[in-house]
Formats: C-alpha cells, structure tokens, sequence
C-alpha cells in the first residue's frame, strides 16, 4: 500500500522557526530523517522522499484562457500552514504507515525535544475511484 506522509511548517514564521535551531539542533533534526530514510531503504518501503524550501521558494502558476498563464510569487493557499516535505512510502499495511508516520512527528525541534508536530497520513490511489 502506497502513503504519502506529508510533514509541514508554520507559512508566516517559517525563517524564523529555521533560525531558531542551533546547529546542533539542526544537526539532530537532520540525522532523524536520516535515520527514518535509512530504515526505509533497508525495509525496501521508500519510494521518494524530500524536503521542500519555505514559502519564499514558492511560486504559484495558473493556465489562462488563450494566453500566458499568470505567475505569482508565494503560495496560492493561504494557509497558516504550508508543506515542508513529504515521503511516499510502500509499506504492508496502514499500522507500518501510522508507525512511520509518528516517526516523522516525533523530529526534533529546535529545543532538541521531539516536536511531536501533526504530520498527515494520504493513502496514494491506485485508480480513480469508482461510481
């Protein structure tokens, strides 16, 4: 079964909250998900996994009508929260899905303590749904 567990960031503090890890924070948040990459390629469950820039790394496109589409800096949503990263995993069942996924919760914050910050488990479609 294919999930996608997507892990996000505060879109109106996000610098600040990257400025806030000491690099030894950082360095603990950064050999977490390694370890979380690691045990994923050796269960065989990885499929793609990557961390994304901030809000000020996004830009947003829309298609118009017979013209050029319209390009805006910054997210389209205006979300207090925006995507950080996300993995796509291929894992047995929906409990090594929600194991992961409380893996991935459990990153540290800039404090060193685990964030225990909300991640959002999708189970990926394998077809349209039916009707």
């Amino acid at each position: 079964m294919k999930y996608m567990v997507q892990l996000f960031g505060n879109r109106e503090t996000w610098d600040a909250d990257m400025a806030a890890y000491t690099p030894e924070a950082l360095g603990a948040m950064v050999e977490h998900m390694g370890r979380l990459n690691d045990e994923l390629v050796k269960n065989g469950e990885l499929v793609k996994a990557e961390g994304l820039g901030g809000p000020g790394q996004v830009t947003s496109v829309s298609a118009r009508d017979g013209g050029r589409p319209e390009v805006t800096a910054g997210p389209h949503f205006r979300a207090e929260k925006i995507l950080a990263g996300y993995w796509v995993i291929d894992v047995k069942d929906e409990a090594r899905a929600v194991e992961f996924a409380a893996q991935v919760s459990a990153t540290p914050g800039p404090d060193g303590k685990p964030s225990n910050e909300t991640v959002e488990l999708h189970l990926v479609a394998s077809a349209p749904p039916q009707a």
